[in-house]
């Protein structure tokens, strides 16, 4: 299964939602690489420590050049403007979100070509995630790692 098609699947799940963003948003991780430690997890892959950076280093450019900027005119547009038509401001944002659902569709693609060869049965989820949040920043949020961990799918 592609790690888009895994992590679309995942997002269904009851909480993981609310533990992704919280972890996002509150804890200034990036969702996407985190979806993508647990994927190889999931799938059998083990990323070493280059492998790891490397997706760091991916996951940083698509976050500051793109996904970032797309997500805070997103939530700019989500309030109300004097002056501004609230359907042409929705409509705005909805092309937005569109755009920065893509842009998250292809940094995915680009994590899953970093990912190396699956190499055995299902790994936990649990040291991948604080792997790769180690990481990306340098306090690792390990309770909302913890939830998250628990509510993703094998």
């Amino acid at each position: 299964m592609s790690l888009w098609d895994w992590s679309v699947r995942a997002w269904a799940v009851e909480g993981v939602q609310n533990a992704g963003l919280d972890l996002q948003d509150a804890q200034g991780q990036n969702l996407p690489l985190l979806l993508w430690a647990a994927w190889c997890a999931r799938t059998g892959r083990a990323p070493d420590a280059d492998d790891i950076e490397a997706a760091c280093d991916t996951a940083r450019v698509w976050q500051e050049t793109t996904v970032a900027p797309l997500r805070a005119i997103r939530r700019t547009l989500k309030t109300r403007t004097p002056d501004l038509d609230d359907d042409d401001r929705e409509a705005v944002r909805a092309q937005v979100k569109t755009i920065e659902l893509d842009a998250e569709r292809r940094l995915l693609a680009a994590l899953e070509a970093l990912a190396p060869e699956p190499a055995g049965a299902s790994r936990p989820v649990l040291p991948a995630l604080i792997a790769v949040a180690r990481e990306w920043a340098p306090i690792t949020p390990r309770r909302s790692l913890e939830l998250l961990a628990d509510r993703l799918p094998a």
